[in-house]
């Protein structure tokens, strides 16, 4: 078997070929900005319904700190038990719900 190992080949291409892409043009770009810093993070506005939203929803408690604690120790003494009903019931709701909002 021989393996090719002329810049044309994919595995030339890919592991830098004739040109690394950091040699390579960016497609709309001056080569003078490609090269320039980019700024470090990115600014996110949100709109007053999402801060209203986001101010209702922080009310009620979603989170509960010992509730997963005590899961945790039944997992690791290993007596946690799974309710199979109550899981089936969920994703038999949860699939009636996605199929109703795709229908309507």
């Amino acid at each position: 078997m021989k393996v090719d190992s002329s810049p044309d080949s994919y595995i030339g291409s890919v592991a830098g070929g004739p040109q690394k892409a950091a040699d390579k043009p960016v497609a709309g770009v001056e080569p003078s900005a490609a090269l320039k810093p980019q700024p470090a993070g990115v600014t996110v506005t949100l709109s007053s319904s999402t801060v209203s939203a986001m101010g209702a929803g922080a009310s009620s408690e979603v989170f509960n700190a010992e509730k997963v604690e005590a899961m945790k120790q039944a997992i690791a003494n290993g007596t946690f038990q799974v309710n199979a009903e109550a899981i089936a019931d969920k994703m038999l709701s949860n699939a009636a719900e996605m199929l109703n909002g795709v229908r309507a």
